[in-house]
């Protein structure tokens, strides 16, 4: 589980209902089943109405997923940096046969798309080719990434819709009700008004955070994918680990840059300990 993000979401409702316990007595005047309805349900109609159900569902899915850490997150790009350039090294030493014997079954479900990059070096396919087949599929998983992003951050648009929607039905209930029973204005009021505060909710704690969170993801995916990417078209020309070690370490910080003389011999150690 990512930590920092329940504790992110846990302190924003804290701050929320400890602002309502601290400003009333009576805090269960902020929970109306009939708000909810209008808010949740309406959000989640226009969800399955605007979007292919296939689209609506990985929407829902990222929601529980946006709480789970991140794979990319636990990935130190130095990491990825000392695996290719110690990839240089073996295909130096025992051609692109022991490059082959390095893609196992742990890194073909850890990182499909190294996996897949690695086998077309050991096809055969030029740097041009593999930069080439290698964008397509990192475009193809972006915009395939794009549609349930999009879905959140359109429920996000939504919820404080359907919120004012709410507000106006309770108006319409609380001025129906000015020339027959008094006692109906206030809880009628209540409706109106706590249907807004639903939809901003929904909205700014839970929907657009997301969203944003996933999309960050996606983009730090890329950036991976990228570096990635350019290690084995290096590869694939046959240039040298010093040279894969400089144009890679462009790439990313300097507090990230993986160097041959420095790291090597611990990269080595690391990976035949995980293999081990």
């Amino acid at each position: 589980m990512s930590l920092n993000m329940i504790i992110a979401f846990v302190m924003g409702f804290v701050v929320v209902i400890g602002s309502i316990v601290s400003a009333t007595d009576r805090p269960s005047m902020f929970i109306d089943i009939p708000s909810i309805i209008v808010v949740f349900g309406g959000t989640f109609v226009t969800l399955f109405i605007s979007f292919e159900l296939k689209t609506a569902l990985a929407a829902l899915k990222l929601v529980g997923q946006s709480f789970r850490r991140h794979k990319d997150s636990e990935m130190s790009l130095k990491d990825e940096v000392g695996r290719i350039v110690r990839w240089g090294y073996i295909i130096q030493k025992n051609g692109l046969q022991g490059l082959e014997n390095e893609v196992t079954e742990q890194l073909r479900e850890e990182n499909p798309f190294l996996a897949y990059g690695a086998d077309l070096v050991v096809t055969g396919y030029t740097g041009a080719e593999i930069k080439q087949i290698l964008t397509y599929m990192m475009e193809s998983e972006a915009e395939r990434a794009k549609g349930p992003v999009d879905a959140l951050k359109k429920m996000g648009g939504d919820a404080p819709a359907f919120g004012m929607m709410g507000t106006l039905i309770g108006l319409v209930i609380m001025l129906g009700s000015m020339g027959g029973d008094p006692s109906a204005i206030g809880p009628s009021m209540a409706v109106a008004l706590i249907t807004t505060f639903y939809g901003i909710i929904l909205a700014r704690i839970i929907l657009i955070p997301i969203g944003t969170k996933i999309s960050a993801r996606s983009d730090k995916t890329t950036f991976k994918e990228n570096l990635e990417m350019e290690g084995l078209v290096l590869l694939a020309e046959r240039k040298s680990p010093r040279y894969i070690q400089d144009k890679i370490n462009s790439f990313v910080d300097v507090s990230e840059q993986f160097l041959i003389d420095r790291d090597l011999n611990n990269n080595t150690s690391n990976q035949t300990s995980s293999n081990a």
